[in-house]
């Protein structure tokens, strides 16, 4: 697994944080969404649950919104595998496993909706959460596929190709079926992205593979 990020980009600059009262904040606000709703949510609501304060959560993060995206990051990274597990299909298996177990954790679903909702109508979030969420994830799975390319198991798809069909997967599950099925189909894309096409025979070996079940027949 990977460990937490070194630095939070959705985080404002200021005095530096104890490490107890990030964790504290974050698993406030995972916990206080779950309960309440993003739209309910308030900053005084996750500093009264983390036991800090309105002014300490103003001085670390701008918006309710971005606290809420350090926690999906930092959680996103501890239980998503980029473990060497010995060739690309096992690599992309485990990734889109832990992709979608992440997404069936209660809570997790409605969080990343309505995150990319404020995306929408919001650009400066939505930069935020493109670099500190999206962008992030995207780098992730570049680390299989950039070890698959220089294992010689990656097939010849581009990795941003890749990288669209996992993820734009994961939102249309999120967006248009509002969660991610029990039976996601983890191996028939990983079966799908792991293919190597077969040569397409020219002309010629077409003609000669003919002139060959001729000579065959009785």
């Amino acid at each position: 697994m990977t460990t937490e990020p070194a630095a939070e980009p959705a985080a404002r600059r200021g005095r530096k944080r104890s490490e107890e009262g990030r964790i504290a904040i974050l698993t406030a606000a995972y916990e206080q969404v779950a309960e309440v709703g993003y739209h309910a949510l308030t900053i005084e609501g996750i500093a009264a649950r983390a036991g800090s304060s309105k002014r300490t959560v103003y001085r670390w993060w701008s918006h309710k919104a971005d606290v809420l995206l350090e926690a999906l990051s930092v959680k996103a990274e501890l239980r998503i595998s980029t473990t060497d597990h010995g060739s690309w299909a096992a690599d992309l298996s485990a990734f889109l496993r832990d992709s979608y177990e992440l997404g069936r954790v209660p809570g997790v679903a409605p969080v990343l909706r309505a995150l990319m909702a404020e995306a929408q109508i919001d650009p400066g979030f939505g930069q935020r959460f493109r670099e500190g969420f999206l962008a992030r994830r995207r780098a992730a799975l570049a680390t299989l596929t950039d070890r698959a390319a220089r294992r010689g198991d990656l097939p010849p798809i581009d990795p941003g190709l890749i990288a669209d069909l996992v993820f734009g997967t994961i939102w249309y599950w999120l967006l248009a079926r509002d969660e991610i099925p029990a039976d996601a189909p983890t191996d028939a894309l990983t079966a799908l992205l792991s293919a190597r096409p077969e040569a397409n025979p020219g002309p010629e070996n077409r003609d000669q593979d003919r002139d060959q079940d001729d000579k065959e027949q009785p």
